[in-house]
Formats: C-alpha cells, sequence, structure tokens
C-alpha cells in the first residue's frame, strides 16, 4: 500500500457543474427515464469528477481522490450499506437481501403509507441529511455495494481513488430509536453490532483495489449531540480498534471536520489507523499528544465551507506549525468536503472580476490544496509568488469601495431598538386587529413554482419578456395562488411569491453589498440546490424590496395577507458571508435592512409580516462555549429587525428542521407573536418541548411534509393537529405545512391543503364543543 500524497481533499460537488444529477435523478422519479439511464449519468459524472481533479493537480493512482458520491445523502448511503433500515422498508429488498436504487429512493422521498426517513441539518451546514432509525431489532449486515463497485469502476478507469463513507460513530450519533425501541433506547450502544459490517466493507473495498478508505467522523468534534464527547470518543477507541486490527483492509483516514477534536484528538491518535484528517480553519494546532510518529496529519487549511481565497500564507504557516507535533507525514487538505461550495469560478461571467479576484470555488481550492502541498514537498520559496498573490488579493479587498460604508456604520442603535412592548400587550391589540378563528390556518409563503414560472423568468432574463409583460405574468400567478388559497377556506393568505427565485437571493438582488452568481449551485439535501450568494460589503436597502408585490396581493383580497421577508440570520446562513468581521455585525446591518421594509409594509396596510428562520439552529456552534454568544446576537438581530414593528402588528417567524428543543429559549426569546416549525415529519414529537417549557406565544406546528412527495390522508393530518391540541393550549395553536410550496407541484399541494382544511374543521369542531 501507498503513503497518502502531500495534497488532497475531503469530498467534491456530486451534483455537478449544471445539476447533471439533479435532473437525471428528477427524469427518473418522473418516469421520463430509466434505471439504466441515471446509472450511466451517474457514471459519467464520476469519471468526470476523476478528469477534473486531475486535471487540476490531485494524482491519479495515489488515493488523492476521493470517491465521494452519492445519488441523494451521505448518510443515508451509509445506513443502506450497512441494512440499517426501518423495519416499513424491509420488503423493499431484492432476493438477494440487497438494498436497489429504487428502494434508496423510497426511503429518502416516501411512498404511499412509508413514511421518509425524517430530515435535518448537517452539523453546522445548510446541508441535509436523512436521519437513520435505528433500534435492538435492527439487523446490520452488508446490504449494498455501491461504494465497492465504484472503486472497481475507478480502477478500471485507471485511477485509484479513495472511498468515503460515514464512520460508524457518527452514523449511530446522528441516528433516532426507531419507534420499535423501548425509551430511552441508544442506536449508540448498537455499536458492537454494527462494526463487523464495517469490517467486511472494508476487506471488499480492498479487494476491489482500494489502498486507502476515508472514513468520515465528525460527530467527534460536535458537544451538540445527545451523546458527550467523552463518549463519542470512546466508542471511536472501541471501533477503532477492532477495524484497525482487521488483517484484511485497506490504509484508513478518519476525517473529523467542522470543529476542532480537541480532547478526541489523542483518542484517534492512540487508534490503529494511518491518518487523522483536522480542521484547522474551524480549529487552532491541536496540542502534540503521543502516537503521532507513525501517523499522517492531514491539516484541513483549506476553507471547504466559504468561497474566499483566502490568506495562502497563514495557511502554510498551519502546515507548518502542524509538522512540529512529531507526525510521521503532513498533508495538506480542505477542512471539510468540497461539498459545501460550487464547482468553479470560471463558470461566472456576469461576476465583476475584482471580485473574482477575491474568491475561490471548489476547482481553486483544488489547485490551492496543490500548490501547499508543492510548497510542502519543496520549501516554502518555491510557492512564494502565489502566496503573495494570494496576500495581495486580501490586501485589495480591504481597500475596495463599498466593502465599508460610511453611512451604514454611522447608523446608531440604543438599546430600545431591540425589543417590542410586552406580548400580552400585543395579544390583545392583534386579537381586536385581526380578528381570526381558533386554529387559523395559513401556509408558510412560497407555492409551487411551476416550469410557466421558470420560463417566464428566463425568458425576462435573456431580454425575450419586457419589464411589463412579465410583471402581468407574475401578477395573474398571484391572483390564481389568492384565489386557491380563498376556495380552500385559508384564514391568512400568502402572495405566492412567484417573482423570487430564492428566498435569500430575492433579498441579495435587491440590497447592496451583496452579488449572485449563474452557476454557482451547492445541493441543499437530494435533488435540491441553491445558490448561495455572496455577501461582500457592507449591507444597505437602497429602496423598498416586497411591499409593491404584499400591497398588490392585498388589495385582492379582503382576508389578511402576510408580508414576506428572510431574516438577518438565515440571509448569513444561506450566503457566502465576509469573514473579516465578526458575524454580528454583518447580522445587523441586514437586519436595519429589513427593519427599514417592515415598516414601509405597515405603512401599506401589511398587519401581518412573517420573517423566516429557519437557518437559527443551524448557525449554531458545535462547541458548547461558543454557543451562548451565537444565541445571543442571532437573537439580537431578529429583534433588530422587528423591534419597530407596531403593537397590532402580528409578527410570524418559520423555522424548519432545526430540532425546535435544542433552541426553544433562544426562540421564545425571538418574541415572535407566532412561530411555525416543521413537525410533521417527526409525527409532532416537537409539541412535548413546547408544552414542557411553557411556550406562551402562537405556534403553528406543521401537518404537512412538503419535502416529501406524498400527500398526507386527511386522517394523518388530524391525528397530528389533535396530539398539538392535546398538549398546547387551542387559542396558540396555528395550523400550517411544514414548510413553503415552492418545491411541490399543484395536484398534489391542492390535495394536501384540501385535507389540511378537512382536518382543521373536524378538529375545530370538537374545540368548539368543548369549549
Amino acid at each position: 500500500m501507498t503513503a497518502l500524497p502531500q495534497g488532497t481533499i475531503l469530498g467534491y460537488p456530486r451534483i455537478g457543474p449544471r445539476r447533471e444529477l439533479k435532473k437525471a435523478v428528477e427524469a427518473f422519479w418522473s418516469g421520463r427515464s430509466d434505471l439504466n439511464t441515471l446509472e450511466s449519468t451517474a457514471a459519467q459524472l464520476r469519471a468526470a469528477t476523476r478528469e477534473r481533479l486531475t486535471a487540476r493537480g490531485l494524482g491519479r493512482a495515489d488515493s488523492a481522490i476521493p470517491e465521494s458520491f452519492s445519488f441523494y445523502d451521505q448518510v443515508l448511503d451509509a445506513a443502506v450499506t450497512v441494512g440499517a433500515i426501518p423495519a416499513r422498508f424491509e420488503g423493499l429488498r431484492e432476493a438477494d437481501g440487497s438494498i436497489g436504487l429504487p428502494a434508496y429512493f423510497t426511503i429518502a422521498r416516501g411512498e404511499g403509507e412509508r413514511a421518509p426517513l425524517e430530515m435535518t441539518k448537517w452539523f453546522d451546514s445548510n446541508y441535509h441529511y436523512l436521519v437513520p432509525e435505528i433500534g435492538p431489532e435492527t439487523a446490520f449486515s452488508l446490504s449494498s455495494d455501491r461504494l465497492v463497485q465504484q472503486v472497481a469502476e475507478a480502477i478500471s478507469a485507471g485511477y485509484v481513488s479513495r472511498p468515503v463513507i460515514v464512520g460508524p460513530v457518527t452514523l449511530l450519533a446522528l441516528a433516532k430509536a426507531s419507534d420499535a425501541a423501548p425509551e430511552g433506547f441508544d442506536p449508540l450502544s448498537r455499536l458492537d453490532d454494527l462494526v463487523p459490517v464495517y469490517v467486511d466493507l472494508l476487506a471488499r473495498l480492498r479487494a476491489a483495489g482500494a489502498e486507502w478508505v476515508q472514513l468520515d467522523e465528525p460527530a467527534l468534534v460536535s458537544e451538540s449531540l445527545p451523546a458527550s464527547v467523552e463518549q463519542l470518543g470512546d466508542a471511536a477507541a472501541r471501533a477503532l480498534a477492532v477495524i484497525g486490527a482487521a488483517a484484511d483492509r485497506p490504509s484508513i483516514l478518519v476525517a473529523a471536520p467542522y470543529a476542532a477534536l480537541d480532547a478526541n484528538f489523542a483518542v484517534l491518535a492512540a487508534a490503529p489507523i494511518e491518518a487523522i484528517g483536522i480542521d484547522l480553519v474551524r480549529g487552532d494546532i491541536p496540542a502534540a499528544v503521543d502516537g503521532l510518529s507513525g501517523k499522517a496529519l492531514v491539516g484541513g487549511v483549506i476553507d471547504g465551507h466559504n468561497i474566499w481565497r483566502g490568506d495562502l500564507s497563514a495557511a502554510f504557516d498551519k502546515l507548518e506549525a502542524l509538522g512540529a507535533l512529531g507526525a510521521g507525514q503532513v498533508i495538506v487538505s480542505t477542512s471539510t468536503s468540497l461539498l459545501h461550495v460550487p464547482h468553479d469560478i470560471a463558470d461566472e461571467s456576469k461576476l465583476d472580476d475584482r471580485l473574482v479576484s477575491w474568491l475561490a470555488f471548489a476547482d481553486q481550492k483544488v489547485e490551492q490544496v496543490v500548490t501547499l502541498a508543492r510548497g510542502l514537498s519543496e520549501g516554502r520559496a518555491a510557492i512564494q509568488d502565489a502566496l503573495d498573490a494570494a496576500s495581495a488579493a486580501l490586501v485589495d479587498r480591504g481597500d475596495a469601495p463599498g466593502v465599508r460604508d460610511g453611512v451604514v456604520r454611522s447608523r446608531e442603535l440604543d438599546e430600545g431598538d431591540f425589543s417590542r412592548v410586552p406580548y400580552e400587550q400585543r395579544e390583545g391589540a392583534q386579537d381586536e386587529a385581526l380578528d381570526l378563528p381558533a386554529l387559523p390556518l395559513t401556509t408558510i409563503g412560497s407555492f409551487p413554482q411551476t416550469g410557466d414560472i421558470r420560463r417566464a423568468r428566463a425568458q425576462y432574463i435573456r431580454g425575450e419578456l419586457s419589464h411589463d409583460e412579465y410583471e402581468e405574468f407574475l401578477r395573474r400567478e398571484v391572483d390564481t395562488v389568492i384565489e386557491l388559497q380563498e376556495n380552500l377556506g385559508l384564514d391568512v393568505l400568502v402572495h405566492g411569491e412567484p417573482e423570487r427565485n430564492d428566498m435569500v437571493q430575492y433579498f441579495a438582488e435587491n440590497l447592496d453589498g451583496f452579488a449572485v452568481t449563474e452557476h454557482g449551485w451547492v445541493q441543499s439535501y437530494g435533488s435540491r440546490a441553491t445558490r448561495p450568494s455572496i455577501l461582500w460589503g457592507d449591507v444597505s436597502r437602497p429602496a423598498p424590496i416586497t411591499v409593491g408585490w404584499s400591497s398588490y396581493a392585498q388589495s385582492k383580497t379582503a382576508k389578511h395577507m402576510k408580508g414576506m421577508l428572510t431574516g438577518p440570520v438565515t440571509i448569513l446562513a444561506w450566503s457566502f458571508v465576509r469573514d473579516d468581521q465578526p458575524l454580528q455585525a454583518t447580522a445587523n446591518q441586514v437586519a436595519l435592512a429589513l427593519r427599514d421594509e417592515i415598516s414601509d409594509l405597515e405603512h401599506a396596510g401589511i398587519r401581518i409580516i412573517q420573517v423566516d428562520e429557519p437557518a437559527l439552529r443551524e448557525l449554531l456552534p458545535l462547541k458548547k462555549h461558543d454557543q451562548a454568544a451565537y444565541l445571543e446576537w442571532s437573537v439580537a438581530s431578529f429583534r433588530l429587525a422587528t423591534g419597530g414593528a407596531a403593537p397590532a402588528t402580528q409578527v410570524h417567524t418559520h423555522l424548519c428542521y432545526s430540532e425546535f428543543g435544542v433552541v426553544i429559549d433562544a426562540i421564545r426569546a425571538l418574541d415572535a407573536d407566532v412561530t411555525s416549525i416543521e413537525a410533521a415529519r417527526s409525527r409532532m414529537d416537537v409539541v412535548t418541548d413546547i408544552a414542557e417549557v411553557g411556550f406562551t406565544h402562537g405556534i403553528g406546528p406543521g401537518v404537512y411534509d412538503i419535502h416529501s412527495p406524498r400527500v398526507p390522508t386527511t386522517d394523518e393530518i388530524e391525528s397530528l393537529l389533535r396530539r398539538a391540541v392535546d398538549e398546547i393550549p387551542t387559542r396558540q395553536l396555528w395550523v400550517n405545512p411544514d414548510c413553503g410550496l415552492k418545491t411541490r407541484g399543484y395536484e398534489e399541494t391542492t390535495q394536501s391543503l384540501q385535507n389540511i382544511v378537512e382536518a382543521t374543521r373536524r378538529v375545530r369542531a370538537e374545540v368548539a364543543v368543548t369549549a
């Protein structure tokens, strides 16, 4: 077996530069293509990735290239590989016991009475993973050889790549107990049963030609999981003792990205593995520990989480400091997988050249890794020109117009700007002004973005539709959405947001300090991708953004129309944010722009305004000592945005896949009048947290999982509503889907909303009788 090369990456974007995988997968789901076509497209994408990485300097046959492809999600891949699937899907296995691609997609998306796996955020990123369900009954066995096939595929093409799989500790630490598990069951207790399947997998990967394998174990850096850091470290030591002792295995790189390893660095140093990957962007150089002399330290000095070119000189300093720890080898890498950044800055023809000079997308980060690796091999002098060029770009960025705006920075704040009158006073004023029924029915904001909407937007961008023609098209879409909601019997309406391509990009396009990309796609979950905007300078609002469309929509109905805004934390979380000042300062700039927008909406007669913060939990630091400060400034930015609203104006917020119980105190501190949250996929488990903490404001636990194509039955929705009514006072409850309806089609949306209305009618009747 060979040593790892001087430079590598932990993973690479898998959707394709033009979202080729998304299109192929969705064509298969819709029946427009068959399984062979999908498999062929995926193989072509994997081949293109290997060629692309080789062309940018990674070695063809030295395990530098990670085999990190996934059809949907890497956690689902690992769960399916080891047979960790819920009982409701067992009947989908092939005759030989394996889990094929159609079954894999059913587990991800659900089908009929088979609800999909729950979905939540991957550590502190905007990527969503599927939550495994594991209990005492879970029978682990090697149930998919896809990763083995991909290694063989690479070998046949002349590549010795490095297969990547989520490690056993992280797989179990991120899992939830199955429905069959007894109360208090911990999936991590199944570790000793799971590890032999990994040993079997590693043997098969070695037989296929793999010389190295990468086990991703980010759970080892997190202090935000049910298991403690010490428990996770003990589990890793136990698992790696067995895996490392296997006679027939590849060399093992354990990667622990997203934060510092801290005490678990010593655990990995003592384990019988060959390499340790540490995040040196989110963490510092660790202290020297025993056991490093025979190991490679893979230093993640190139930021896999953001798109800035960065300080290469400082990165090289870190690598040199890493070498002082006494490891057998120092290797340069990315801090995380490059899954979180777009493919190639060269694809962006419309960005300002000066801005481009400050940026590095995935391909440029690969080139940075290769440059630093050359420096490790040949000495700093060999790459001094590249280090100087990166330093010069940093200086230029700091001096550029708009990066610091004196007018923005001179806006004064006082303590009163961060609060409204007490909720008890607002509640009475809103009840009188709004006159809503018990269990008010609404949606989260967006309605389906149809092919017609996307075509019209593209035609407008290309100049094939005039401004007036496009505006008229959008007005017709708004009219249709309003008519549908009124016919269904919803109580608080939305305009459907046809003018918005994305809930963050729309605001980025209308705020100073942002830039947007053409092809900067990043996977969000499954086949869904987003184009994060680039927040490069001080933020200000040159003109009202949403007032025109909200006013038009309100003029078309006598019912209340929600004004729809994206909150400051979510705008930051779903953008590539400047790294030259504290996030708190940037969040407050965005909040002030939104505060001005809320004032204009109020003056236009909008009485309900929703400020979405689905990413509040997402940015929560993984280390406990950083969490209080984050929650303080993130909550403050929301309160700054909404603090000027009148008492009779009802402020809503929305959080999805946010593990409500983890940040319940922060959500309460937001002081929104109504909070809507994801609850359907987890079958309303969140209401227990809400009830236990005595949450007194309005709450809308979702009753329709919009991330699945399933149409929930009326009985299913009624059951969820009844659970909510049993645990939370009716006066607080709202009825709504889990999230916006942008990704769904109209047929399923309409049927689902009809079922929600009917279920609500039934529960309302019972509540009225009880009252």
